[in-house]
């Protein structure tokens, strides 16, 4: 009765359509997931969001896994529930978490995915996370990543594919601190000759592509667009929305926009987080980075790089951030030096770079 209620008839379905990698989905019953789970005991809760709750499970061979518990049993919603176990399937990228299978035997369906241990970027941005500090270079790396997976995303997976829910919150970090994007529940899969989907609205407050809201069209630059507003809550510190201090009236204020209002200002170093201004090699990279993210955050799509262009300016900030370090390590370790040609070289190149993005 729960499977069918919980569209197992319509993954069928999709199973032998051909639509899912068969080999990646486990359909798990009832019991191992329990079991996994200690009956979902509280203490297991992983996170708890708006499409369901997750715990942390470990399987009868060892593996320890996070378990997905939808909160709607809606027949109208469970379509988004096999959507996110189709397109999952479909994906194979290091800064991704996998799907290993689901659990339709139980009262709401489940998704059992590979246990990503710490925590989501937002966390650690907005440091409810003390453990471990993100530094600049960790920054420019995880931006990397998520850009990285969401270029596959769009132009390389099988099926084009767009996120629709680019958050922080939705970016995890494994053992390593490396970034890997999750909750694929409103994702959607195109034909290679679409250019956009028309669709009900649906988002976050503060990360949402403006242009997508006025017209109900999703493009690949409307995840581009999501992906600005981490990109500069990686450079502040900052949360996307946040209350107004001082007012009468609760008011809260866009992070894209005031971060944009501030580099017209000229206020952005006001607005650069404290570690970031100390551990930068110079004022240029993060005025790079800064340009980058502007032009993410362009309010006409068509306007905005590609991820394959975000991606080649992250790199190149790196590249020619880790040259002029390396050039300012080596100065220290001679007695005299003619010239700082290396380090100016870079610094130049770094203009040049800011000059494009």
């Amino acid at each position: 009765m729960f499977f069918k209620r919980n569209g197992g008839l319509l993954l069928e379905q999709q199973l032998s359509s051909g639509e899912v990698n068969v080999d990646k989905i486990k359909l798990f019953n009832s019991k191992e997931i329990k079991k996994a789970t200690n009956n979902f005991s509280i203490d297991r809760i992983l996170g708890q969001g708006g499409q369901g709750t997750v715990y942390k499970g470990m399987l009868a061979d060892g593996r320890i896994v996070a378990v997905k518990k939808s909160k709607m049993v809606d027949e109208s919603m469970l379509s988004g529930f096999i959507n996110e176990v189709v397109i999952l399937s479909q994906i194979n990228h290091r800064n991704v978490v996998q799907i290993m299978g689901c659990c339709l035997e139980t009262q709401v369906p489940l998704l059992v995915y590979e246990f990503i241990p710490n925590g989501t970027l937002s966390q650690y941005i907005q440091g409810q996370i003390e453990e471990f500090s993100l530094t600049w270079d960790r920054r420019l790396q995880i931006a990397t990543e998520v850009a990285g997976a969401l270029s596959y995303l769009h132009g390389a997976a099988s099926f084009p594919i767009y996120h629709r829910d680019i958050k922080s919150a939705n970016i995890l970090l494994d053992e390593k601190y490396r970034a890997k994007i999750a909750d694929f529940g409103t994702s959607r899969s195109i034909s290679i000759d679409q250019t956009h989907l028309t669709t009900r609205v649906h988002g976050t407050f503060g990360c949402l592509d403006p242009e997508y809201f006025r017209s109900s069209q999703f493009t690949e630059k409307s995840d581009v667009y999501s992906f600005g507003v981490v990109l500069v809550e990686l450079l502040t510190g900052l949360k996307p929305v946040s209350a107004v201090t001082g007012s009468q009236e609760e008011e809260y204020r866009s992070l894209a926009t005031y971060f944009i209002t501030s580099m017209q200002e000229d206020g952005l170093f006001n607005l650069v987080d404290a570690r970031v201004l100390e551990e930068a090699a110079s004022e240029t990279e993060i005025q790079v980075v800064a340009n980058l993210a502007r032009r993410c955050l362009n309010m006409n799509g068509r306007d905005r790089p590609t991820m394959r262009e975000v991606i080649s300016g992250l790199e190149a900030v790196q590249m020619s951030r880790k040259s002029l370090i390396s050039a300012q390590q080596n100065s220290e370790g001679i007695d005299f030096v003619e010239d700082d040609s290396v380090g100016n070289w870079d610094v130049e190149s770094l203009s040049e770079v800011s000059a494009s993005y």
